[in-house]
Formats: C-alpha cells, structure tokens, sequence
C-alpha cells in the first residue's frame, strides 16, 4: 500500500513521483524496506514498478468495493511476483539485512509478493478507500472494530467532522430565522 500513494492511474496521474530511478530510489529509502537495501535501478525498472503500482491500486480499490478482480491486473501483479525477491539475510550482530547487489526487478518481485500476501491475507477483507469527498487514498484498517472510514483521522477525518459542525451549525441558525 506504500506503493500507492506515489502516483497511479486515471486521475492519480497528477500525483506521479516516480519518473526516474532517483526517484525510486528515494522511494525505497522512505519505505519499510529501506534499512541497508543498495539496488541497482534502471528506466525500465521505473516503468515496471508504475505498471504494477497501477494494477495493484485498481486491485485494492476493487477490493475496497467489493467488486470482482481484473484478470489483467492480476496477470500484472502475478507475473511481477514470479520473479526473484531481493534477498534478506541475517547480520553478526542477530539482525535482518539485504544483501548486497539488488536490482529493480528483485525489487519488483518483493513488493508484489508483499502485495499478494495482503490481498490475500487476514486484512485483504479490511481494505478501504476513505470516506471523504476530495480524498482516494486506499488504506488498510487495522483498527480493532474494522469501522474506520478515513485514510487518516487527523486530516480527513478531522475535516469531516469540522464540516458537519459547521453544516450543523449553519442548519439551526437558519432554523432560527425561520422562526422568528
């Protein structure tokens, strides 16, 4: 899912970060992923992760709607995670590394592997779009009760909540003059 929010299809064009491999690379270095992975990034590896950035993002708001699952978007997301994952490996100290020399493809391989353990997981169920008006953001709920309706409550849902106050207050105080 933190693929998504880099760019993707239709109207989520506008909000395309991923053009070079700088740019990939600056995302691995802001994702989970990052601690110690050093890849080796090319064009088409660029072009690959937004092919499969796109079809996952139909795929998750498919899910999101309960909608049936696009057999092409599937191919994309299934062809991708046949490939070979970077590889992790364990440090003297106990710890998990990567290990040296990945390329975008491996990359390519890891994060739709990742992707197919959520869509089919325990919270492949829990993936939702959030509620408000102006906002696509797909997320998933880990909430306890599973109800959450915001991609975050400190921006959506916060103006959600400023907006029906307002709309609330605006209500009586036309209700009011009515009256008098």
């Amino acid at each position: 899912m933190e693929l998504l929010v880099t760019g993707g299809p239709g109207a989520l064009a506008r909000f395309e970060v991923l053009f070079a491999p700088a740019d990939l690379a600056r995302w691995v270095e802001q994702s989970r992923l990052a601690p110690g992975l050093e890849l080796t990034l090319t064009d088409d590896d660029v072009a690959a992760l937004r092919n499969l950035r796109d079809a996952l993002h139909s795929i998750a708001s498919d899910r999101a709607h309960g909608r049936p699952l696009d057999p092409v978007h599937l191919a994309v997301v299934n062809a991708a995670a046949a490939g070979a994952p970077l590889a992790a490996r364990i440090t003297p100290e106990g710890g998990r590394a990567w290990a040296p020399g990945g390329t975008g493809r491996q990359l390519l391989a890891t994060v739709a592997r990742d992707a197919v353990d959520l869509l089919t997981g325990p919270y492949a169920d829990r993936i939702r779009e959030c509620g408000s008006d102006n906002c696509q953001l797909l997320f998933v709920d880990t909430s306890r009760p599973g109800r959450r309706r915001w991609c975050a409550m400190e921006h959506c849902g916060n103006l959600h909540k400023v907006r029906s106050h307002r709309a609330q207050r605006a209500h009586r105080a036309n209700q009011a003059d009515q009256a008098d």
